[in-house]
């Protein structure tokens, strides 16, 4: 393992760095203007699909791909720029839409949990039993649940919490929260582990409330759409992220909105942010059909700072998507 030589550059020599590797910087003034704005680390990581690459063989016999240090023909730092604009608008937009799933979803956990009971998330009937029954570690000694780990995360957020109808449960009574006011506090993390260890019936009672079929499928989803939320919320490039948790894709038939998901075979296509947001254009239609969310993310995916060397199709949109229906007000 080598030691890390490299050393501090200021501005100035970021500049030649990237213009001696094939970058066209126009105007010196505005590239200095955009690495003080957004830092060396960062420009260069939405300028990587811009590098040169090459083919050959590794010792197997399998073609693989090497990722050259210098830039493709024309490319130009203020490529990089529109990139970082257009990502910044998308990861907003992105968290706008979360935020309303996230809302509603606090709103349907704690509805049809609090039918059952007001401390429904506490029973452990609610849960299945992979949820509920001990971990256990290396020695086979027994370790906390999932659901214990799971309220004693609960609890600790509730005790840091400063709101003031958290505080009335707090002073007034014996610091339990009924399931409906508990979910206002509950991090988007937290009600997808707390709707994953949910009894089937209760788990697909909630998912058909959004005209989702199992589960399942449901379970997957909020999960997919917590990885994309944490990316977005830590301003993180999410343009052409490959999604380390991706929603299942319901079967044929199962969600006709959402059949041409299963379409997709490539790697851009299977693993790509498009995944994610045709989900959430699915979910935000199931819980107010008269949401502009989806032609505001058309607009802003069709102006794509596109080039000879990069489309919007990094992103993983199927030909021809502004057709499907899905998309259509």
């Amino acid at each position: 393992m080598g030691e890390y030589a490299k050393q501090w550059l200021s501005v100035e020599d970021q500049i030649k760095k990237l213009a001696s590797r094939g970058v066209r910087i126009p105007d010196v003034g505005k590239a200095s203007q955009v690495l003080c704005a957004v830092g060396y680390y960062r420009l260069t990581g939405y300028l990587y699909p811009f590098r040169e690459s090459k083919t050959y063989l590794d010792y197997e016999g399998r073609q693989r791909v090497q990722i050259l240090n210098e830039y493709r023909y024309g490319t130009s730092i203020e490529d990089a720029a529109a990139l970082i604009d257009f990502d910044r608008r998308l990861r907003m937009l992105i968290l706008d839409g979360i935020e309303r799933i996230e809302v509603s979803l606090r709103m349907q956990i704690g509805y049809v949990l609090g039918r059952r009971s007001a401390f429904a998330h506490l029973d452990p009937a609610t849960f299945v039993k992979a949820f509920t029954d001990p971990q256990f570690v290396l020695g086979n000694e027994p370790s906390l649940s999932k659901h214990e780990q799971w309220i004693a995360r609960m609890q600790a957020r509730q005790n840091a919490s400063d709101e003031a109808f958290v505080a009335h449960f707090r002073d007034k009574y014996d610091g339990r929260m009924p399931i409906w006011a508990a979910t206002e506090i509950m991090e988007m993390g937290q009600l997808s582990r707390l709707y994953g260890g949910l009894v089937n019936s209760i788990g697909t009672e909630i998912a058909k409330a959004y005209g989702v079929p199992s589960k399942r499928v449901m379970s997957s989803w909020i999960a997919s759409l917590n990885y994309v939320r944490n990316v977005a919320a830590h301003h993180a490039r999410i343009f052409n992220r490959k999604l380390v948790t991706t929603p299942k894709r319901p079967g044929k038939g199962q969600i006709h909105l959402l059949d041409h998901l299963k379409d997709e075979v490539s790697s851009k296509q299977v693993f790509g942010l498009y995944n994610a947001l045709a989900v959430m254009a699915y979910l935000l239609r199931a819980i107010d059909s008269g949401s502009d969310w989806a032609g505001r993310l058309v607009k802003l995916i069709e102006a794509f700072p596109g080039s000879q060397h990069l489309t919007k199709a990094s992103i993983g949109v199927p030909d021809d998507w502004t057709d499907l229906e899905l998309w259509r007000s």
